[in-house]
């Protein structure tokens, strides 16, 4: 099969979150598995010069978008398999930061309208464009309104991916023509509450409507997960399925990860506690292999389960354990967890950046990683942490519930700590009931050896996904 992904960033070029890690691992292993998948995304000025030297011109076009007529340079290069398209215009994506530009939605709008410019350019019309969140919507809607009276693209399939469904690209109505380049008659596809909603649009264009865990597939149905659009998912809930994310297993393994104070596996951990010693020495926290060192890497925003963190973290500290925190966002969430780590200099270190390497160095130091998320359509903290033999402890939400099943006293199975309910103290219990399990050196050594061995690769997921594109073809 010929599969088109279209993506606004993608690793190892750019990145913001899970989309990223998922662009740029999912078409690695369809390309192993013997598809033919080409990854299309903007050419950042952010995207580092050893990957622009590799790039060569594949074609050069110009895009109409309304009344506007834009230059589009096709970039390309081969990475793990997987031929990338950059497409280029300095006008829309020579930016400081990749999102948040007041113009938004006409610069991935341009994005959209060159993907299906491109095909003819580079001579590759897929048998399915596989769409990713609201910044390619547009793609599927242009394929479906505008493009398919033409007989390259008639037979062209369309999925899109909703990685979180928060975010929808939602403009004024008034700008659909000016801005988005849409018809009169296109209005009842894209409005939605009296606005423009480009995601909207697309669940109503595709073949296929994919969410990235089959938990949170289930729960957009509903009201208080669909930030509004539960309607349009119940009424199209009959193209909808959720598959799980993976991880590149490769890049995050305790084994081979050169950056990593020690490797370790699942035979021989020994090498995780000199990773502890490592963090809690460059924390500048107390070296002590006793105290349990619970991390949390997250962005800083009210569905992260912050709120219940505030509410217990407090009471954590006083038993005694230790905490790690490293992520950006929201300005009142990075100055609590500053002043926590000023009032508890020994006992928590808080780091507010991005830094993927730290990272690393964190989920390979700790003990326990928390991720008490109010949503989680899929996260993929819980099953990097994991690969490091950081047991996590989960809410059962989303993908949380899909991967991170709990320790069942009586049987010994599960593969970390979850709480059901959206509560601080439930959270505090189970934290604390992590703890003391830690303490029963068989049981926690058999917990970190099953955590360390679990199958979170792209193997199952992209079967999954060969299934969906079959399906529709």
């Amino acid at each position: 099969m010929k599969i088109l992904y279209a993506a606004s960033e993608a690793l190892p070029f750019a990145s913001t979150g899970g989309l990223a890690d998922v662009a740029g691992s999912l078409p690695a292993a369809l390309v192993r598995a013997g598809h033919d998948v080409r990854v299309v995304m903007p050419l950042y000025s952010s995207i580092p010069t050893r990957f622009r030297e590799q790039m060569t011109t594949a074609a050069e076009i110009n895009v109409k978008l309304s009344w506007r007529n834009q230059y589009c340079g096709i970039k390309t290069l081969v990475h793990d398999g997987v031929t990338f398209y950059f497409l280029d215009n300095e006008y829309y994506f020579k930016r400081a930061s990749m999102y948040g530009s007041y113009d938004d939605g006409e610069r991935y709008a341009f994005f959209c309208r060159a993907i299906l410019e491109m095909m003819p350019a580079v001579s590759f019309f897929p048998d399915v464009l596989h769409a990713n969140d609201w910044q390619c919507a547009l793609s599927v809607i242009y394929l479906k309104r505008n493009y398919n009276h033409i007989d390259e693209y008639a037979d062209i399939k369309a999925i899109y991916t909703i990685h979180n469904i928060a975010y929808q690209g939602i403009y004024d109505i008034r700008t659909m023509g000016d801005i988005f380049a849409l018809n009169a008659w296109d209005r009842s596809i894209v409005e939605y509450d009296g606005a423009l909603n480009l995601t909207k649009g697309a669940i109503v264009c595709c073949d296929r409507l994919t969410t990235v865990s089959p938990h949170y597939a289930e729960e957009i149905k509903d009201e208080p997960f669909a930030c509004g659009l539960h309607y349009i998912i119940r009424d199209n809930a009959y193209k909808l399925s959720g598959i799980l994310n993976g991880i590149d297993m490769e890049y995050y393994n305790a084994t081979l990860d050169p950056e990593i104070e020690q490797n370790f596996t699942a035979e021989d951990l020994s090498g995780k506690a000199a990773c502890k010693a490592a963090l809690q020495s460059e924390l500048g926290l107390p070296v002590n292999q006793e105290i349990p060192l619970i991390a949390m890497i997250s962005r800083l925003v009210s569905h992260k389960g912050l709120d219940l963190v505030q509410c217990v973290m407090e009471d954590i500290l006083l038993d005694g354990a230790q905490f790690v925190m490293l992520g950006t966002g929201d300005l009142a969430y990075e100055q609590y967890f500053e002043e926590l780590a000023a009032k508890y200099p020994e006992q928590a270190a808080v780091l507010i950046k991005y830094d993927k390497s730290l990272s690393k160095r964190i989920y390979a130091g700790a003990d326990l990683f928390l991720m008490p998320s109010k949503s989680e359509p899929c996260g993929l903290a819980q099953m990097i942490a994991s690969r490091y033999a950081a047991i996590p402890i989960v809410r059962e939400t989303g993908g949380l519930y899909d991967s991170i099943k709990p320790l069942n006293d009586l049987t010994g199975e599960g593969n970390g700590f979850t709480f059901t309910h959206y509560n601080a103290h439930d959270m505090l219990f189970t934290v604390r009931r992590a703890v003391n399990i830690r303490q029963d050196a068989a049981r926690w050594d058999m917990l970190q050896k099953r955590a360390i061995t679990m199958d979170f690769s792209w193997n199952a997921s992209s079967a999954q996904y060969v299934k969906l594109y079959e399906s529709v073809m």
